[in-house]
């Protein structure tokens, strides 16, 4: 059995002005015990997606099931069973560290002592500071509390919606070994996340795009039908560079990637940019092979479709 099945789902939300898809015929499945990465910029329809999931918010048409039970019809089942965190830290502020674990676990009749094994780890992070208010906690470690009190009653599926956005480096790092212990424990996870280097954390990831799932399968997978030959372009000026390379007649796509834009041509003849580029008077021109990653797939699949 799979722990979450999605069949046709659409939403829609509607306002005087307009009317906004926010998911198209979505389907897919996670299994058992799989971390599933639904990865995708802000509006891709990944909240809309989890609320759906998590029976806080009702589909226009289409079915799912999370752990075998129907999200309409067994929306209690599911809310016992499932752990959920909101991108937003949505924890009480007035109320510690501690308040904050005994009152999720008292709504699901148990206690911190009963499920400690499972958040230990995490726990002992933020033990030091269990008696300061959740409101004045530093990001990652509202992030650690509110994961705490998501896995608090021992769910079998855990709902991470963009966990990591607007918290450092480090503790984005910290945070994906979490999720690789917790992974350990058998518990399935399903995360959303607009950071593309964050889907090789997964087993399996669906990239999206304003409410469509454009590829689903495994990272490597999904770089391996890149199909096309890339290249690493830099110079002394990079905006103009990237401007002047999206008007040459042989390039196909041609996006920013850190200290580099990654080129692809319509025919690999290298030495025909490097001449244009002269011509546009760019200096300290380098330009390399490069390897494709999740991003550049991404960016095809959307230039795609």
């Amino acid at each position: 059995m799979n722990a979450v099945t999605v069949h046709n789902l659409v939403k829609t939300y509607s306002s005087k002005k307009e009317k906004v898809t926010a998911m198209q015929d979505v389907s897919f499945t996670v299994k058992q015990g799989e971390l599933f990465g639904l990865i995708g910029p802000d509006g891709a329809g990944k909240t809309s997606l989890f609320r759906i999931l998590t029976t806080l918010l009702l589909a226009d048409s289409g079915t799912a099931s999370v752990d075998g039970f129907d999200v309409v019809k067994q929306y209690q089942d599911i809310r016992n069973r499932v752990g959920y965190m909101p991108g937003k830290f949505s924890l009480y502020q007035d109320m510690t560290v501690e308040e904050n674990l005994e009152f999720f676990a008292s709504i699901f009749n148990t206690s911190i002592e009963a499920n400690y094994d499972l958040v230990k780890d995490i726990y002992v992070q933020i033990a030091p500071f269990k008696n300061r208010r959740a409101g004045k906690l530093s990001g990652g470690m509202k992030q650690k509390l509110a994961l705490c009190c998501a896995l608090i009653h021992k769910p079998s599926v855990l709902f991470l919606d963009e966990p990591t956005t607007g918290v450092d480096a480090v503790s984005r790092k910290e945070f994906w070994e979490m999720l690789k212990g917790l992974k350990q424990q058998g518990i399935t996870i399903l995360v959303s996340t607009p950071y593309m280097d964050e889907a090789a954390m997964c087993d399996r990831v669906a990239l999206m795009q304003l409410g469509k799932i454009m590829s689903i399968d495994t990272p490597p997978n999904i770089i391996s039908r890149f199909g096309e030959k890339l290249w690493a372009v830099r110079s002394a000026n990079m905006y103009r560079l990237l401007t002047d390379l999206k008007k040459y007649s042989n390039t196909e796509s041609c996006n920013s990637f850190g200290e580099y834009h990654h080129l692809v041509l319509k025919n690999d003849d290298t030495d025909a940019v490097l001449r244009y580029l002269g011509e546009q008077n760019h200096t300290a021109v380098e330009l390399k092979p490069a390897q494709p990653n999740i991003e550049d797939c991404f960016m095809q699949l959307m230039n795609n479709n």
